[in-house]
């Protein structure tokens, strides 16, 4: 097959869409792979083709939100191929993966860029030993995988299913054919040690004799399971976590273990893409006063459950908002414990609010939104009470433990658990299900340590939402809440916070009409985001106002501004341009306090940069002088003022992007002034990750005004 080539689908998408993965795994050497759709309406990523490895594994990454910090999101967002070499690496930039992965792999993400839209991601991972760099061949097959996978996508009549579970695709592997089962088995039955096969999923699939007498079970005991279920004394997540290592790094490694009661066994594990060989000989050189003492064992590493609380409560520390904390909730946590509903209030003034759900109709909710925090009328009162959780595995375990508690749903299972930080009740999470459900012990255990992180999660994400609220009030004060209706201008503003912690911008602006033909525009930069930046704005734009009502000239509109600022002893320092427009007589006077210069365009679409004599930032000295700039303003100009985040990026020279700018305001065929605000804020920002708060001010002339 060519490099160009379609895989052979076999006439299905899925069987496409995992014959293109595999193509590019055996292309490139890959271990893993996986591919990620993008999910709507709300944008996630969904894995829906896995070779390599365990669905079980997979559980975390069923459904990935594109806002965590994944190498996917970052490919899909930057649209290109990102790689990482080591655990190291993955470590310093993704310490959410790294935390629930920590084993050695390289691994490469790259998006499915299509015709019209990116479908989602391909990711690859690569054995512990595969160098650090990925080699021009690597690259160039994966970016060549990821477009013939694209392609498919994009050809397909019908848009791609999202199955509940990832389509578990086979690596197929070349066997030698004079390599007959029986020859094997009897070289294997010759050696002095055991062997063991696992498949993948870390089930038995083959055991010599020397193994099985060495385990202590008949072979036809141990085919089929898998060695911590069969055998009490390898039930221990160390060694399930072994198995995982030797999984997903695809490196040999040796371990030692106790068969009961001193008999000490070495499994030296050896993965390849299609199972495990482990060999097993006894720990001769293990003296026997190296035994560890019934039960006590080192500290176990996450797995199983536990692997999925590590996933869990790393994605939980990076929630902003509530809304975020609801999301995971309901897009990891419920698959994760196969439940179907959840409704999550908050304690607020003595009641519970809820303030997300799922799988509940909204009557459902109006009934229970609201109720006391000592109600009885639910489990919640007496779980938030006690501190406790409470699982209840029927309607009849729910009724037989609180006969108050109405039947309001057809539900048939649920977890109440409290949410409560130090004695203090935040609210409370109820996982529900359709079908009665048996909770098991560990199923408990982790719910339960899981509603402490939940609980400090709603309570972070709370206060984060609550300052973002007084931040938006405070922001939306500080700046007008409508412009003046003048005749003979047209008007579009737009002000974008950087998002730096508050969303407070140091920037404002304003436009005052002076007479019936006369206006005054403002626009300026306060250094900074605080609550004290935002303040001295409010003070600003209120002298800015007040002297210019009083009739002064733009000059001394920022002179007396500056000896404001002087009295009232500020250490910040703020740029400020005023702009008086006579729309009667087709005349601009403007002055500059360090400010960074308008744009203007003639009706005939010559535009320039509007050179003015720019005085010092206000806040600097006492008594500094401002120049008047004078220009003509003929009928159809636009004149274009904004903030220096405008042109002001990383890594970018910012002369070059104002003339990007002014090239694009010249040009532009918008006739609509708000269009042309977005249309100039997608050029100067197209990923709009604005890394400092902008404002632009569009003013344009026509033929209404009065004369």
């Amino acid at each position: 097959m060519g490099p160009g080539d379609l895989p052979n689908a076999g006439g299905s998408l899925d069987d496409a869409l995992g014959a293109g993965l595999t193509d590019v795994m055996r292309r490139t050497g890959a271990s893993i792979g996986g591919l990620f759709l993008v999910e709507e309406p709300v944008p996630r990523l969904r894995l829906v083709t896995l070779c390599g490895l365990p669905a079980e594994f997979a559980e975390p990454w069923l459904r990935l939100p594109l806002s965590a910090p994944l190498p996917h999101r970052d490919a899909i967002r930057d649209d290109r191929l990102v790689w990482i070499g080591s655990q190291e690496e993955m470590t310093r930039r993704y310490p959410r993966a790294a935390a629930v992965l920590p084993y050695e792999f390289a691994l490469a993400a790259i998006p499915l860029s299509g015709a019209r839209r990116c479908w989602g991601a391909m990711v690859l991972l690569w054995p512990g030993d595969h160098p650090c760099e990925a080699s021009p061949r690597e690259r160039g097959e994966i970016t060549a995988g990821a477009h013939r996978v694209a392609r498919l996508l994009d050809e397909s009549p019908r848009p791609p299913a999202l199955p509940e579970r990832p389509l578990l695709f086979p690596l197929e592997t070349v066997r030698h054919p004079a390599q007959t089962a029986m020859a094997a088995v009897d070289y294997v039955e010759r050696l002095p040690e055991g062997a063991v096969a696992l498949d993948l999923e870390g089930r038995i699939t083959f055991v010599s004799s020397t193994a099985a007498r060495l385990l202590g079970r008949p072979a036809q005991q141990l085919l089929g399971t898998r060695p911590w279920q069969s055998l009490p004394w390898l039930d221990d997540p160390r060694y399930e976590d072994q198995y995982r290592t030797a999984v997903v790094s695809r490196t040999a490694l040796t371990w030692d273990a106790l068969r009961p009661p001193d008999q000490w066994l070495t499994f030296s594990l050896h993965p390849d893409s299609s199972g495990i060989s482990v060999r097993v000989t006894p720990s001769w050189q293990r003296a026997a006063d190296d035994a560890a003492p019934a039960g006590q064992h080192p500290p176990a590493a996450p797995t199983g459950r536990l692997y999925q609380l590590v996933h869990l409560a790393a994605a939980l520390t990076e929630t902003v908002t509530v809304r975020d904390v609801v999301t995971l909730i309901a897009d990891q946590i419920l698959p994760a414990f196969q439940a179907q509903g959840l409704v999550l209030s908050v304690a607020d003034a003595g009641r519970l609010r809820i303030t997300g759900h799922r799988g509940y109709r909204d009557e459902i909710i109006e009934h229970l939104d609201g109720l006391p925090l000592d109600t009885d009328l639910t489990p919640a009162g007496a779980v938030l009470a006690s501190g406790t959780p409470a699982f209840f595995a029927s309607p009849r375990d729910l009724a037989r433990n609180h006969p108050r508690a109405p039947r309001t749903s057809d539900k048939q299972a649920w977890a109440f658990l409290p949410l409560v930080i130090t004695g203090r009740p935040v609210g409370c999470c109820i996982l529900s299900y359709d079908r009665p459900h048996t909770f098991t012990a560990d199923e408990r255990a982790v719910l339960t340590s899981l509603a402490g992180l939940i609980a400090q999660a709603l309570d972070r994400a709370r206060l984060y939402d609550d300052r973002h609220r007084l931040a938006e009030e405070l922001q939306q004060a500080l700046l007008p809440r409508t412009l003046p209706l003048t005749p003979g201008l047209e008007v579009a503003a737009r002000s974008l916070p950087a998002g730096h912690g508050l969303p407070v911008s140091g920037d404002f602006y304003d436009l005052l009409r002076l007479d019936a033909t006369t206006v005054a525009a403002v626009i300026g930069d306060v250094e900074g985001h605080s609550i004290a930046a935002a303040t001295l704005t409010g003070q600003v734009r209120t002298a800015v106002h007040a002297y210019a009502r009083a009739g002064a000239t733009p000059d001394q509109v920022l002179s007396r501004t500056n000896r404001l600022l002087a009295d009232l002893d500020s250490e910040l320092l703020v740029t400020c341009l005023y702009a008086q427009l006579d729309l009667a007589h087709g005349r601009l006077d403007l002055a500059s306090a360090g400010h960074v210069p308008p744009l203007l365009r003639e009706a005939h679409r010559e535009g320039r940069i509007l050179e003015i004599e720019p005085g010092p930032l206000l806040g600097v000295g006492p008594d500094p002088d401002y120049l008047v700039t004078t220009a003509t303003l003929p009928d159809g100009a636009m004149l274009a003022l904004y903030t220096d985040g405008l042109v002001e990026r990383p890594d970018h020279d910012s002369t070059r992007a104002t003339a990007d700018l002014l090239k694009h305001f010249t040009d532009s065929d918008e006739t609509c002034l708000e269009h042309l605000a977005d249309s100039l804020l997608r050029c100067a920002w197209p990923t709009r990750r604005y890394t400092d708060d902008i404002t632009l001010l569009l003013l344009r002339t026509t033929r209404n005004h009065q004369h």
